[in-house]
């Protein structure tokens, strides 16, 4: 029910406007044939060529790519703190969907009733599932803050966050509202930074927290390869990308946690899609489609690493799943964009999943070169464009991450550096298997496990540091 005892109204974009629609547009559709034919036409007509224009448009897709990276190296920078509070601190909403978070969530209620803003300004709720009998449990048993509350969300498809966050939204009454994760450790004035931020742009409909990577503790499942890459991967993406971005004046695909919402403009755009399984990405582009802008802000959200391959697979095919549907909603009207707007979307969403696509076959072919070459006795014949192009682009690659990285104050080194492509290369397996699922279980959502952040037990009395050591 709603706050007047109302019945809330359904949130959500229209069908036409969502991933729930599925299959093209008949411009999309003539599009994608164009795109298969006229190379198949070319090959058939005049096959050497074809395939030179084909190896130099690959090449030239990879350069923009290198060279955006670069600019948006030279764009970013760290946004100031905001030290005038407004005159009266907006009411502000926290919403945290939880679905099989019953080890967590009394973390997650600890680091909440840090958050350092006006009690009587807060309101907050733990969307929970109704059939979630493990999470509601602990949720009713762990001591909370008075303005924090649990909502429990009927039953109903699609099974995803946003829908979770939909139900919710409809209830609350903050001005502002802003989404966290069940790992989530937010800095505890966040708030206070991104509500004067609003409070001094009007015209602003979202800020973006940069998410961290950080383990207090020893994992009991260590995974260094994947942890290092992927908080590498976040501090050039969330220190460098949304920052340069921002200072262009660009829309961007927002982060799935840690976003600080106008609710006005939230509700412009009908909240968040329920049927995308990356409704922050989605979410940023409909802002700008709406004439919202989208910022960031300094202090940041630390996060743990999803852990292993059997963890990171999952999320990162959930992440390429839907970055293909935020593509495929965007492109169905691409004039509401704009051109600056649909710029953006090719050069974050589009060249992610055309990247993803290229990086196992580019690095298996340069591999496959090299080996032949050496079993041959002779040099590789490798064109110098070719040459050009791959250390562009695998230093644009590096500089953003190592700046980022230290920005994040993160760890990342020249061994770093080194196992960077294999790392990317397995974004080609993520793809692959992205593209099935979009076929098969288009929003099917595959939720990544989380653990409590807290120290191992300590056995036979022994006293072993298993996260920092003592100074």
């Amino acid at each position: 029910m709603g706050a007047d005892g109302s019945k809330p109204k359904v949130m959500g974009p229209p069908v036409a406007d969502s991933a729930a629609r599925l299959g093209p547009t008949s411009l999309q559709a003539a599009t994608a044939i164009g795109v298969v034919l006229a190379p198949a036409a070319a090959f058939v007509v005049a096959p050497a060529g074809a395939f030179a224009c084909l190896v130099v448009g690959v090449q030239g897709l990879f350069l923009i790519s290198a060279l955006w990276r670069l600019l948006l190296v030279l764009a970013s920078r760290r946004p100031p703190l905001v030290q005038e509070p407004p005159g009266t601190w907006p009411r502000y909403t926290v919403l945290a969907a939880l679905h099989d978070e019953a080890e967590v969530l009394p973390q997650l209620v600890e680091r909440l009733s840090q958050i350092d803003y006006p009690p009587e300004r807060l309101e907050g709720y733990l969307v929970l599932e109704a059939d979630d009998d493990a999470t509601l449990a602990v949720a009713r048993a762990t001591p909370r803050p008075q303005w924090l509350r649990l909502l429990i969300v009927p039953d109903g498809f699609p099974r995803t966050k946003p829908r979770a966050l939909n139900h919710a939204f409809a209830v609350s009454t903050g001005e502002f509202v802003t989404v966290y994760d069940a790992e989530d450790d937010p800095d505890p004035l966040q708030l206070r930074e991104a509500a004067a931020r609003f409070s001094d742009d009007p015209e602003l409909g979202c800020l973006q927290a940069p998410l961290r990577i950080r383990r207090k503790h020893r994992s009991k499942t260590p995974s260094p390869f994947v942890d290092r890459q992927f908080a590498a991967e976040y501090a050039a993406l969330f220190e460098v990308t949304l920052p340069g971005m921002a200072a262009l004046g660009l829309p961007f695909p927002l982060g799935g946690t840690s976003n600080h919402l106008r609710a006005e403009a939230l509700r412009q755009v009908g909240g968040w899609d329920a049927h995308n399984v990356t409704e922050d990405a989605d979410l940023g582009f409909r802002l700008w489609r709406a004439g919202w802008r989208s910022g960031v802000i300094a202090r940041p959200t630390y996060e743990t690493p999803p852990g292993g391959l059997h963890a990171w697979l999952p999320q990162r095919c959930r992440w390429l799943k839907g970055f293909m549907q935020t593509w495929g909603v965007h492109t169905r009207r691409p004039s509401e964009l704009g051109w600056r707007g649909l710029l953006s979307l090719c050069l974050t969403l589009g060249m992610a999943i055309l990247s993803a696509l290229a990086h196992a076959p580019a690095l298996a072919w340069l591999l496959s070169a090299i080996l032949l070459s050496l079993s041959a006795k002779v040099s590789p014949a490798t064109p110098p464009l070719a040459i050009v192009v791959l250390l562009i682009g695998a230093a644009s690659a590096w500089i953003a991450a190592l700046i980022g990285a230290r920005r994040a104050r993160v760890p990342y080194g020249p061994a770093d550096m080194l196992a960077a492509p294999a790392y990317w290369s397995m974004l080609t397996l993520a793809f692959m298997h992205a593209a099935w699922r979009l076929v098969v279980e288009p929003h099917a959502w595959d939720k990544t496990p989380h653990l409590p952040d807290v120290p191992a037990v300590i056995e036979d009395g022994e006293a072993r540091a298993t996260g920092r050591r003592a100074a």
